[in-house]
């Protein structure tokens, strides 16, 4: 079977092949070559390393091959992501999982860099999680040949994966954790925005990390500079 390209960006082109996920680093033309060969090299096995870190952490895809240059291959997740699927899921046990998850890197000492819905994939193999969903959207992936829930999601419980950790870096920093919150806030308020402020402050209730209070106290002031910044 051939690579099928099911995403393409300005860093990287992922890939589908047999159950597995390859991203490779495009190639930078306006850098020098040689620098851009060190930069994506680097960049790829940071990556995987942030990745390998976690994988006993949260939910992550399983790293099956890096080759320390421009490619990582990684099990294929699945699963729906929450981006196309949070309305339609109950969204407050959603969030509570996210914020568990948060949680845990963060201690870690790992920031994520783009933490938005569209960078994680719901799994569970019952229905107790999905909520309102409409006749008209059953039927809707009816016709698209495609159950809510694809057949190769293990029975465990309710999962949220957290991938591309193309940005992500490690730092203990409290302004950084709290931008990677503030991000999340931003995604969630772009994408979803009849809900979005109930699933931030759920986050925030379920979010429990170390300096907690500090990291809180940052967000609010990061979200000032913004207003700040609106207003000229």
């Amino acid at each position: 079977m051939q690579r099928k390209i099911i995403q393409q960006g300005a860093e990287a082109i992922i890939s589908l092949d047999n159950n597995q996920i390859t991203k490779n680093r495009i190639k930078k033309s306006y850098r020098i070559p040689v620098l851009d060969e060190k930069l994506r090299k680097s960049r790829t096995k940071s990556e995987a390393k942030i990745i390998k870190k976690l994988e006993n952490i949260i939910p992550v895809p399983k790293i099956l091959k890096n080759d320390d240059k421009q490619e990582i291959i990684m099990e294929y997740i699945a699963g729906k992501k929450v981006s196309d699927n949070l309305e339609l899921l109950d969204y407050k046990e959603v969030s509570k999982i996210i914020a568990e998850n948060i949680t845990k890197m963060h201690n870690l000492g790992i920031i994520h860099g783009d933490l938005t819905t569209s960078n994680m994939i719901f799994v569970n193999n019952s229905n107790k999680m999905l909520k309102n969903i409409s006749e008209a959207s059953l039927n809707q992936s009816t016709n698209q040949n495609e159950s809510f829930f694809d057949t190769d999601i293990s029975k465990s419980p309710a999962k949220v994966y957290f991938i591309d950790f193309g940005l992500a870096f490690h730092s203990q920093k409290i302004e950084d954790k709290a931008v990677d919150l503030h991000l999340l806030q931003q995604a969630l308020e772009a994408k979803h925005f009849t809900i979005w402020q109930e699933c931030f402050n759920i986050i925030l209730d379920n979010y429990k990390p170390e300096k907690y209070r500090e990291i809180i106290e940052r967000i609010k002031k990061i979200e000032s500079r913004g207003r700040y910044k609106d207003k000229y």
